[in-house]
């Protein structure tokens, strides 16, 4: 859910998104056995500079989390954009299983997966839905994915832009 949501609605705010896959095949089995297909390859991917990187945990939850830790060629592309000063952001294991074991957090308030909140150096706004500290913008699962991926098109497109995309889509912020 976090992964299609994500892209689709960044892709109705005409955002060119990029699908990668961090496996060898472009195909990805995600949770609940739902299968995509990632536009290319991590490797091919690295070799340009995103505006915003976001690590949807679509590989089946805690699996897809360790995959993506686990990848060094996403965790150097992670701490190249916020050396950068670029948007990057995580959503439910993610930001405590990718982004805090890697220094992606430091300094900065985020959420996660509740059960993976105790994993935050600093959890004082875990119980958020969504929290955007800067350039870091994270979530807490799939319930929470619409405002996470209203909350990336906000940082890339501004507040007008999404609140009309939310209203197109019959949502309403809390």
């Amino acid at each position: 859910m976090e992964a299609i949501i994500i892209i689709d609605v960044l892709r109705r705010a005409q955002a060119k998104v990029v699908v990668a896959s961090v496996g060898d095949e472009l195909e990805i089995v995600a949770s609940r056995k739902v299968k995509l297909v990632a536009d290319m390859l991590l490797d091919e991917a690295a070799k340009r500079p995103y505006d915003l990187i976001v690590l949807p945990v679509s590989e089946g939850g805690l699996g897809g989390a360790q995959a993506f830790a686990s990848s060094v060629k996403l965790v150097n592309l992670l701490k190249k954009q916020r050396e950068s000063n670029r948007p990057y952001g995580a959503i439910c294991a993610s930001p405590a299983l990718v982004l805090e074991p890697h220094g992606l957090l430091k300094g900065k308030k985020a959420t996660a997966f509740p059960a993976m909140c105790n994993k935050l150096s600093d959890p004082s706004e875990a119980e958020n839905r969504v929290v955007v500290d800067g350039n870091l913008i994270t979530s807490r699962g799939p319930g929470t994915a619409m405002e996470f991926a209203l909350a990336i098109t906000e940082k890339l497109f501004g507040r007008k832009n999404a609140i009309e995309l939310a209203k197109t889509m019959v949502f309403v912020r809390p």
